[in-house]
């Protein structure tokens, strides 16, 4: 991934946005530089994982993570509810979980005076902002299916009662890819209900030194507070209003049609026909352009652009392509039919678009004080 130079905070263009709307959005441009300033007092590396986590969050999308032990997955995930303010739960998974040991159980409570017994529901840890699911392919389908309701709905079902859970509400979950012994691999239909699935890598070099020095030295560190609740709530709400072209949408439809393997299509590329067992569904498509107007946004631009697809399409279809035989065969995995699908698509036409679509926003604000 190029890196890309600072953002700043940017006047807004012509947008759907209200006045009052892109006060907030500049609100959340100054969170986001904040927010990988309290991050980085902690967190020393994973720029990408840190850049994908806030997509994710701002889309209310959950997230995820996959990576080795001892690469601050779970040590991230908790820094950032503390620099948002939030609730935060950790739920270790073991497989003698059960649901209502994440969901919450009922119990009986007696008053003493007068003898009568009635049903009292105790939450479980699952009533937080922000959940860790640590270790989720630890626990048998039975009890990871307990999240399913909670990630989809926002609510939790116990004794015929619904109960709301407290919003934003926000699921990391993290995997170990090297052990699979004694695991219970997460079935499609919930792998879907994550918006993201984030690589967590090993540190560079430098990233490794500095992590020794820093941890092996006491020190104290102090968090600050860069967004309320109510904040993030509200930033949730602005993104998805972010305007958006037909070519986009186009653009990204394509990452995930490209991917279905039909009899009637025969313009699919030779590589997805060799390797591709089953493809992204419509969520990957609503997913791609949600991540790429939340990463508009954070970059300074009020308009989504094909860019912006290419750059989120990883961590959105990456667990949402089946690979068959062949590409296990010879190595293939979902990442690299991925890069291959960007190659494949074409860019010059849909880069035109995205210069046109910002050269007339720019051009808005001039012919509307003319014509004033």
């Amino acid at each position: 991934m190029t890196s890309e130079p600072q953002m700043g905070i940017v006047q807004p263009q012509t947008t759907d946005l209200a006045v009052d709307e892109m006060a907030a959005v500049e609100k959340l441009q100054r969170a986001y530089h904040d927010m990988r300033a309290e991050l980085g007092k902690v967190i020393v590396g994973q720029e990408a994982v840190i850049e994908e986590l806030l997509i994710a969050l701002f889309c209310r999308g959950h997230a995820l993570l996959v990576g080795v032990p001892g690469l601050a997955k779970t040590l991230l995930i908790s820094t950032l509810a503390k620099t948002l303010g939030l609730s935060f739960n950790r739920i270790q998974f073991t497989p003698d979980l059960m649901p209502s040991d994440i969901t919450g159980t009922e119990v009986i409570d007696e008053d003493r005076t007068t003898g009568t017994r009635q049903l009292r529901f105790v939450r479980g840890p699952v009533f937080a902002n922000m959940i860790l699911a640590d270790e989720v392919n630890r626990t048998p389908p039975k009890t990871q299916a307990a999240l399913l309701e909670a990630m989809q709905e926002n609510q939790v079902t116990a004794g015929g009662k619904l109960h709301r859970l407290p919003q934003p509400f926000f699921v990391l979950a993290t995997q170990n890819p090297i052990e699979q012994e004694g695991t219970y691999p997460l079935p499609e239909a919930q792998l879907d209900r994550f918006m993201f699935n984030i690589n967590v890598g090993y540190p560079s070099e430098d990233e490794e030194f500095q992590i020794v020095r820093l941890t092996t030295a006491g020190r104290e560190i102090n968090l600050q507070h860069v967004l309320s609740g109510e904040d993030v709530s509200q930033l949730q709400d602005i993104v998805r209003k972010v305007p958006v072209g037909d070519h986009v949408i186009r653009y990204a439809l394509q990452f995930s049609r490209l991917t279905r393997r039909t009899e009637a299509d025969a313009n699919l590329p030779d590589f997805v026909k060799e390797f591709i067992a089953w493809g992204a569904g419509p969520r990957a498509s609503q997913y791609l352009i949600l991540a790429g107007k939340a990463r508009a946004l954070l970059k300074g631009r009020y308009h989504v652009s094909t860019e912006d697809i290419r750059q989120v399409a990883l961590p959105v279809l990456r667990h949402r392509i089946v690979t068959n035989f062949n590409a296990e065969a010879e190595g293939i995995k979902s990442d690299a039919i991925v890069k291959k699908l960007m190659d494949y698509i074409p860019r010059q036409q849909y880069d035109e678009l995205d210069k046109n679509m910002s050269r007339v926003l720019k051009e808005q604000p001039a012919a509307a004080k003319a014509a004033g």
